[in-house]
């Protein structure tokens, strides 16, 4: 079966009914498979997780019973899902929007690898990548 042939396939069972107009979900939804991700915790426990692409760590987390906060429900208007990345995933993701950056001014312990849950997507590049959570979180919306 050509590579055409197989895309098409798959497009069309990834066809889905809503409200009688057919919508295909995009190829990467509809072939992409769960990407491993560990959580790492304060104190140090790993919690390895499948992480469906296109979601956001945050989102992952919070699917996952993983304490990370996220005080204003992925807005970008705290920096209370902050998280310290692996460098190797760092690396692979573009540069923080001008928004993110000023947000991480805010976070507590941060660092050069350091990123925003609400803000990275997960993606098949990055599977393996290991999320410290930080030892403490600076919530500015409480203060």
């Amino acid at each position: 079966m050509s590579l055409v042939r197989a895309l098409l396939t798959a497009g069309r069972s990834a066809l889905a009914e809503r409200g009688g107009v057919a919508a295909i979900r995009p190829f990467s939804r509809a072939l992409a498979q769960p990407v491993r991700i560990t959580f790492v915790d304060k104190d140090g426990s790993e919690v390895p997780v499948d992480a469906p692409v296109g979601k956001s760590l945050l989102e992952v987390a919070h699917e996952n019973d993983i304490e990370l906060e996220g005080a204003c429900d992925g807005s970008l208007a705290c920096s209370t899902c902050h998280l310290i990345l692996d460098e190797v995933s760092f690396k692979k993701l573009k540069a923080p929007e001008d928004e993110e950056l000023d947000m991480l001014d805010l976070a507590f312990d941060l660092r050069k690898t350091s990123r925003l849950g609400c803000q990275v997507k997960v993606s098949p590049e990055l599977a393996g990548m290991r999320c410290q959570l930080p030892a403490g979180t600076n919530d500015m919306q409480q203060q």
